[in-house]
C-alpha cells in the first residue's frame, strides 16, 4: 500500500512509530495529485512548497513528542474557508484575487494540530449547487467515473479524498453539500449539529443553515477530525457553548438497545431501486448488530425543497449584497457612475446559478411578498423540526438514502435547475432542523458507482451517530481502495 492510500488513523500510527515521515506522506500525496489532477480537477489552488514546509515542521513536532493525530497529515479544505494571505475564491470570479487577513477558526485548529494543508478544493460558486459544475475555475470529476459529477457543493473536497490526493478534507453543508458528494464519491461525510463547529471565517451562503464538517475515508477518521474542529467560539454568535465529547470513545461494536427509524417518506416510488436496496441492506446490517428497526414518519418532508429554496436564497441575497466592487473582490472596469459600477460588477462577477438564487431570495424578501414566502417557509421549517422531535420519541436515529440516484453524467442536469434541486431532497431536512447527519458508503451500483447511506440523529448526538456509522461500516465490510483514474 502506498502512503497516499492510508487512512488518517493508519498514517498517525505509522508516524508515531517513526515508520513513516510526514515528508514522505506529503510527497506521496503530491505525486498522486500530479498523476490524477488533470482528470479529477479537485483543486482551485495548490501550494506544494508550503505543504512540504508544513510537513517538515510536523516531523520536528513529532520528534519532540508534541504531535497529535492530525500532525503531519495532508488535508484539503473547501475554498470558502478563509486562509490568511492565501487566496479564498469561493469558486467565484467575484473573489478571484481575495486573500483574507485572517484564518477561519477551523483552519486555526488544524494549523495548531500540525496538519498539512495541501490546497483549496474546488466547489460550486458560493456553495450554490449539487454537482460543483457551477465553479468558475474547474469542475471536479467523480474518481470512480470521471465522466460523472463528484457532487456538490463540496465536490472538490470529496474527490480529493476519494482519489487519494489527500487523507481528509473539510467541507461545508448548507443543504447536503458534505453528505451528498461523500455519498457519490464513496467516502464518509459528516454534517455536525448547527452550532457545534465554529463558522467564523466561513464565507456565508445561508447563515442559519451552513455548517462545517469533515470528509474522510472511514468513520474512525471522521470521529478524529470532528474532535479537532468542534468546540465553542465566542467569535461566532451561533456557536453553542457545550463541552466536546470524546468522539472516538463511541466507536464500539454492537447496537443493542438502539432504535433505528426508517422514515417512509424517504423511500418514494421514484427512488432508484439500487439505492433502495443498498439502504435496506444497511438497515439489516444494523439489525444484525443488535439495533431495533422501527417505522417512523416525517410527514412534512415533502415541503423541504420548497422551504429550503426560499430560506436559503433569501439569506444568500442578504449575505451576497456585500459583493459590489467597492471594498474588496472583483470590480468591473469601465462604468461611468456608481450605480452602473454596481450593476456591471455583480452581472460579470457572479455566475448564472448565484444570480438566479439572489433574484429568488430578493423577491421572497421584498415588500408585499415577505409574509407569503419567507415567513411561511420559516413556519413550515418549524413543522419539519417538530416532525423530527416526534420521531425521536420512538427511535434514536434515522436511516435513509443520501441521494435519489448514484452520480450522474456531467451536464445532465445543468439546464434543469428543478431536477438539480430535487437531487438534495433527502438531505435538506437535516439542515432545516439543524440536526447532525452522516453519509457512510453502502455499496455500489451495477455500473460501479458508489451509493451512500444517510444516518440522522437528534441535536448534539454526533457520538451515537458515529457509533452507528462505525457498526454499519464494520457490518458491510466493503473493500476500501482508491479507484484507478486515467488522465
Amino acid at each position: 500500500m502506498e502512503p497516499y492510500e492510508l487512512t488518517i488513523t493508519e498514517a498517525d500510527t505509522l508516524l508515531a512509530e517513526k515508520k513513516l515521515s510526514s515528508d514522505e506522506l506529503t510527497r506521496s500525496c503530491l505525486e498522486q495529485i500530479e498523476r490524477t489532477e488533470g482528470a479529477v480537477c479537485s483543486f482551485i489552488s495548490l501550494d506544494p512548497e508550503l505543504a512540504l514546509q508544513a510537513a517538515a515542521e510536523a516531523d520536528q513536532r513529532r520528534q519532540r513528542g508534541q504531535g497529535g493525530p492530525l500532525c503531519g497529515i495532508p488535508l484539503s479544505i473547501k475554498d470558502l474557508l478563509c486562509t490568511k494571505d492565501r487566496t479564498t475564491t469561493c469558486g467565484s470570479k467575484m473573489l478571484e484575487n481575495f486573500a483574507p487577513p485572517y484564518d477561519a477558526t477551523v483552519v486555526e485548529k488544524l494549523n495548531a494540530d500540525g496538519a498539512v494543508l495541501v490546497g483549496k478544493a474546488a466547489m460550486d460558486e458560493f456553495a450554490m449547487g449539487s454537482t460543483s459544475e457551477n465553479c468558475a475555475y474547474k469542475i471536479p470529476a467523480n474518481p470512480w467515473n470521471v465522466d460523472c459529477v463528484a457532487g456538490g457543493s463540496s465536490g472538490g473536497s470529496a474527490a480529493s479524498v476519494a482519489s487519494g490526493q489527500v487523507l481528509g478534507s473539510l467541507g461545508s453543508d448548507t443543504g447536503g453539500s458534505i453528505r451528498q458528494p461523500a455519498a457519490l464519491c464513496g467516502i464518509v461525510g459528516m454534517k455536525p449539529t448547527y452550532g457545534r463547529v465554529s463558522r467564523y471565517g466561513l464565507v456565508a451562503f445561508a447563515s442559519s443553515l451552513d455548517q462545517i464538517g469533515p470528509l474522510t475515508r472511514d468513520v474512525t477518521d471522521s470521529a478524529l477530525m470532528m474532535q479537532a474542529i468542534c468546540g465553542y467560539d465566542r467569535r461566532d454568535s451561533t456557536s453553542v457553548e457545550r463541552p466536546v465529547e470524546e468522539y472516538r470513545s463511541f466507536l464500539t461494536e454492537g447496537l443493542k438497545g438502539v432504535r433505528v427509524g426508517v422514515p417512509q417518506e424517504y423511500f418514494p416510488e421514484g427512488l432508484d431501486p439500487e439505492v433502495n436496496q443498498v439502504v435496506m441492506n444497511g438497515a439489516e446490517v444494523l439489525k444484525s448488530a443488535g439495533a431495533e428497526i422501527v417505522e417512523v414518519s416525517i410527514p412534512h418532508i415533502d415541503y423541504c425543497v420548497a422551504v429550503y429554496y426560499l430560506i436559503a436564497p433569501a439569506e444568500a441575497s442578504s449575505n451576497l449584497a456585500r459583493y459590489d466592487g467597492v471594498a474588496y473582490g472583483f470590480r468591473q472596469a469601465g462604468a461611468n457612475d456608481l450605480i452602473n459600477m454596481y450593476k456591471d460588477t455583480r452581472s460579470q462577477g457572479f455566475g448564472p446559478e448565484v444570480k438566479r438564487r439572489i433574484l429568488i431570495g430578493t423577491y421572497a424578501l421584498s415588500s408585499g411578498y415577505y409574509d407569503a414566502y419567507y415567513k411561511k417557509a420559516s413556519q413550515v421549517r418549524t413543522l419539519i423540526l417538530n416532525d423530527f422531535r416526534r420521531a425521536w420519541e420512538s427511535c434514536d436515529l434515522l436511516i435513509s438514502p443520501v441521494s435519489p440516484t448514484p452520480a450522474w453524467k456531467k451536464g445532465e442536469k445543468v439546464d434543469d435547475p428543478l431536477a438539480m434541486y430535487l437531487s438534495d431532497i433527502f438531505t435538506l431536512s437535516t439542515n432545516l432542523a439543524g440536526l447532525p447527519g452522516i453519509s457512510v458508503p453502502g455499496g455500489f451500483s451495477s455500473s460501479g458507482l458508489p451509493i451512500g447511506i444517510q444516518l440522522q440523529g437528534p441535536h448534539f448526538h454526533e457520538g451515537p451517530l458515529l457509533r452507528c456509522g462505525f457498526n454499519l461500516e464494520k457490518g458491510l465490510n466493503l473493500k476500501r481502495h482508491i479507484p484507478s483514474i486515467s488522465v
